[in-house]
């Protein structure tokens, strides 16, 4: 009998860890096509795109200077625009929401109820029903910048990171905050010297999930900012095209991968936190 049991639970796990690792190979697969095609001459790309590079469609470097050089549009100055609108913002949706989420969770009142609840109700909301209305708000309260559009994403980030903060603060013991109370802490000194600490593992994950979809997001700011004179990295890789709308897929490739880099390495080395932080705050609801 018990012969029998081992036997099935191996073949459960020898399935599981088929089953697994092909949906690994799904999710690895584009990335993978993008490195093999990054370095490979343009007529390739379309012709041979899962093939490995070889003598005739090698290209070596010359897709990534050619992406980073095409046109009159620096690349830097998307690169430099991508990281201000992704640091901002994340400080911002960080900062303000923290707050937020400790406010709501230590008044316990009708109103903060309904706050709460209508922000976890914004993470369901679609873009695609708002964002006509969102880029004409955008223009006439002048947030069509890289320095003011922070405060758009502050918006829409907000849902996700109140109720990741609001979890993780109710189970902060109250005692701590009346202790502070007791020796003379106001309710900011008592956030900033105790709440905020206490926050940390959330504070890493909410920001590190935060950083991923700033700088990965095309649709806000190409409706958002005046693309002729504010392009981050998507919408400057998006304009690699020729005279008749041709497209160079060898350089799109390569600066696909430059934009993806930063963000694997990031998520790598900071996924640990991201488990602990979801952990921590789904200890009270």
């Amino acid at each position: 009998m018990k012969k029998n049991t081992l036997s099935a639970d191996r073949t459960r796990k020898t399935i599981l860890t088929v089953v697994l690792t092909v949906i690994c190979i799904i999710y690895v697969l584009p990335v993978l096509t993008v490195v093999l095609n990054s370095f490979k001459l343009n007529t390739f790309v379309k012709s041979e795109t899962f093939a490995l590079p070889n003598g005739k469609s090698w290209n070596g470097l010359q897709n990534f200077v050619k992406g980073m050089t095409f046109g009159n549009y620096p690349f830097w100055k998307s690169v430099l625009y991508s990281v201000v609108i992704t640091v901002a913002s994340t400080f911002l949706i960080l900062l303000f929401t923290s707050m937020a989420a400790w406010y709501i969770a230590r008044v316990n009142s009708v109103f903060c109820k309904i706050i709460y609840f209508l922000c976890v109700f914004s993470m369901v909301v679609p873009f695609q029903m708002v964002m006509y209305t969102l880029s004409k708000t955008a223009d006439g309260l002048h947030l069509n910048t890289p320095w003011t559009i922070p405060v758009v994403y502050l918006g829409f980030g907000a849902g996700l990171a109140i109720f990741m903060f609001v979890g993780f603060v109710k189970s902060i013991p109250l005692e701590i905050e009346e202790s502070a109370a007791i020796d003379g802490c106001g309710p900011v000194r008592t956030f900033f010297r105790i709440v905020l600490p206490m926050l940390k593992p959330t504070l890493i994950s909410v920001g590190i999930l935060e950083i991923m979809w700033v700088w990965n997001d095309y649709l806000l700011p190409y409706l958002v900012l005046d693309i002729n004179e504010y392009r981050t990295i998507p919408i400057h890789i998006q304009y690699l095209k020729g005279s008749y709308g041709t497209v160079d897929l060898g350089a799109t490739m390569a600066l696909i991968l430059l934009s993806i880099i930063p963000v694997i390495v990031f998520y790598l080395s900071c996924q640990k936190h991201i488990i602990k932080g979801v952990a921590a705050g789904a200890v009270k609801g």
